[in-house]
């Protein structure tokens, strides 16, 4: 396809993003070409792009100027030569967590722990990264895309494009609850439950049967409303002092048999170490919401009591389809957040309000005509 599409780009680390034209990208023999519908705009974006390379330097970011965007669904309108899974038409929803494909840890199904992982549209998790932005240029915040196409997931008849955004936030916390091993009878710890990822760990955990779920936040009216989600299911824990421990055991006396620990870099290191010393002989505690660290583990209660302390990074593609499958069958419900769309010449505009209200049930994204 010859032309131009408009696209939000960034010039400068710390800049604002401005609207340009630019050629479409062209279709590689294993890509696919999609036209963008929306893509989701998330908190940390503005960190991403005006800290990341101060605060975190061995996290790459795309050579500027660059096209950003995490999140993206739309329809399929061009595939390369050598793709037969997919045709024109079909609505998708782009993973953006790229690999090589072709190591043993990607060969391995578990491309997240791939040397060139990287996440489209967004930073890399090393220097290779580099050369997979070089190969991937633009993300969803350009009328057109170009992604592999096993990043490719076929989106439900009856999901919204707008709705299909949040899925980031949902595989992540999938992934992190499938590695927790949950069976009927065992408990869960929601930390953090009233952000989109917390809300996202909850909803996840509901669709997978999940019988006993305590959701731990501050914000009582967040936490009130995912109670009314399964109320036979989910104990909600307000959280007005840091001692944690304390306060689950006073729900949980023998401890609690999993947490996902959805807290963000703002949060307060304690609050996940007093959780986790709530957790039961045995337990697992999995780490997806990036706490500001460092997190102290004495090994000796630790092996003593044999829990396990489990890093998580994002989903791969088969669990976003996993995911699908739950959404088809009416077990995930994933309208529970609220749409606040925007054009893509107001993307600045977005980034100043979700930082203004980063309400964990507001979906924020950029629409495109």
């Amino acid at each position: 396809m010859l032309g131009t599409m408009m696209a939000a780009r960034l010039h400068e680390v710390g800049g604002k993003f401005t609207v340009d034209e630019i050629p479409l990208p062209e279709v590689g023999e294993h890509d696919v070409l999609i036209k963008t519908a929306a893509c989701g705009v998330i908190p940390n974006l503005r960190n991403v792009v005006s800290s990341f390379p101060e605060w975190y330097p061995f996290l790459p970011l795309p050579e500027l100027p660059a096209v950003f965007g995490l999140d993206a669904a739309g329809t399929v309108v061009s595939v390369g030569r050598s793709v037969k899974d997919f045709k024109e038409g079909d609505r998708v929803y782009v993973n953006p967590g790229l690999s090589c494909g072709g190591c043993k840890q990607c060969l391995a199904g578990v491309p997240t722990r791939c040397a060139s992982y990287t996440f489209m549209g967004y930073f890399g998790f090393s220097p290779s990264s580099i050369e997979v932005f070089r190969e991937y240029r633009h993300a969803g915040y350009a009328q057109y895309l170009r992604a592999p196409a096993r990043n490719l997931v076929i989106l439900a008849e009856d999901l919204p494009f707008a709705a299909a955004t949040r899925l980031g936030y949902l595989g992540t916390a999938y992934s992190a609850l499938k590695k927790l091993e949950l069976t009927p009878g065992k408990s869960l710890l929601v930390l953090g439950a009233s952000g989109t990822l917390g809300i996202g760990a909850t909803i996840a955990a509901l669709a997978m049967g999940v019988t006993d779920i305590i959701v731990a936040a501050r914000d009582r009216a967040a936490l009130d409303r995912l109670y009314q989600l399964d109320p036979k299911r989910i104990r909600p824990l307000e959280i007005t002092s840091n001692d944690l421990n304390s306060a689950i055991r006073a729900l949980a006396p023998l401890g609690v048999d999993a947490i996902v620990d959805t807290l963000g870099a703002k949060a307060p290191a304690e609050l996940s170490v007093s959780a986790m010393n709530a957790a039961t002989s045995g337990g697992k505690i999995v780490q997806i919401g990036g706490v500001s660290g460092p997190i102290p583990i004495d090994p000796h209660p630790f092996m003593c009591t044999q829990l396990q302390y489990i890093g998580s990074l994002w989903f791969t593609t088969a669990e976003a389809q996993e995911l699908m499958a739950l959404i088809r069958a009416g077990l995930l419900d994933i309208n529970q957040w609220a749409p606040r769309p925007y054009a893509l010449d107001q993307l600045n505009q977005a980034l100043e309000d979700i930082q203004d209200n980063a309400s964990g049930f507001l979906n924020y994204h950029i629409v495109h005509d």
